[in-house]
């Protein structure tokens, strides 16, 4: 390997490393998750809600935000990307797709407290 090509091999893994930093935020609170009748249902970004896919809505989070979603009952933890708005119910901070929310073990009952470490 050339030294050129060594220091570019260098930049790149730094580059790499800086971006998988500390959450920007963290929130702390309810979450819930969409029900099935959604699916295939438009999102406030344009997509179609699919129940398999890993996302989830909030309320201010700019769409395509990385979230890292916390279960505080069980540590599970769960990476969602932000493409729609919500919840729509007063007291939570998140609504997830129904495959964020299996993972999380949370299906049963319907809510979870969970943290959210954002990556913006």
């Amino acid at each position: 390997m050339s030294q050129r090509s060594a220091i570019f091999t260098y930049v790149v893994l730094v580059l790499a490393l800086v971006g998988c930093g500390k959450p920007t935020s963290i929130e702390e609170g309810i979450a819930s998750f969409y029900a099935d009748t959604f699916h295939g249902s438009k999102t406030a970004s344009g997509e179609t809600y699919d129940k398999k896919a890993m996302t989830a809505a909030h309320r201010t989070l700019p769409f395509d935000t990385k979230v890292e979603v916390t279960n505080l009952d069980n540590g599970r933890s769960v990476s969602v990307r932000i493409n729609d708005r919500g919840p729509h119910v007063a007291g939570r901070i998140i609504d997830l797709s129904g495959a964020a929310a299996r993972k999380l073990k949370m299906t049963e009952t319907g809510t979870a407290k969970v943290r959210l470490e954002i990556y913006e």
